[in-house]
């Protein structure tokens, strides 16, 4: 009963949104507020909201799976996150945001294979997602690459210079590289 009552919570809240996702008008000038931010407080704001936007889609199909995806997400019931943004993403191909979020399951169970190809399909469909770049650069770390890792990074930076995580990571991949 409470999965049921967060899904209609999160329908409620989706389908206020206008047409959004990675190609809402919004988003440039939130990116360019997000490149500006002095720091990670001021950071923020653009950055939840182009959180916000990424996730939203008048299609209300596509917004149910979304919202059932990340319920299963967050009770860590993987398989069937899994099973939500597969059919999401077969039915919403154009959909970054559905694509980034299958990655981030397939990173939670282990499958970086399959999280570094949804990764490149999230970026094939959104360049500035901060999030997928952020996520490749700790696969690529994890198999061994830090030189990709380092540039992953490094492009996650250019877009959000505030994710204090990413700035440590890389710092401490740069750290460990050996001079030429």
């Amino acid at each position: 009963m409470r999965c049921l009552a967060t899904l209609f919570l999160a329908l409620c809240l989706l389908s206020s949104a206008a047409s959004a996702d990675q190609t809402d008008s919004r988003l440039g000038d939130l990116f360019r507020e997000l490149r500006g931010a002095a720091d990670p407080v001021m950071a923020s704001r653009p950055q939840n909201a182009i959180w916000s936007i990424w996730i939203e889609t008048e299609d209300a199909e596509a917004q149910a799976l979304m919202a059932a995806g990340i319920a299963a997400l967050e009770a860590r019931d993987f398989k069937r996150a899994l099973a939500v943004y597969d059919l999401l993403v077969a039915q919403h191909p154009g959909y970054a945001e559905a694509w980034n979020k299958r990655a981030t399951v397939h990173y939670l169970v282990g499958d970086y294979a399959a999280s570094l190809a949804d990764i490149e399909r999230t970026l094939a469909l959104e360049p500035r997602h901060f999030g997928a770049l952020s996520g490749r650069g700790l696969i690529q770390e994890a198999q061994g690459d830090d030189l990709a890792a380092i540039g992953s990074f490094q492009a996650a930076l250019e877009i959000h210079p505030n994710l204090v995580s990413v700035r440590r990571n890389l710092a401490a991949l740069l750290a460990r590289q050996k001079p030429i």
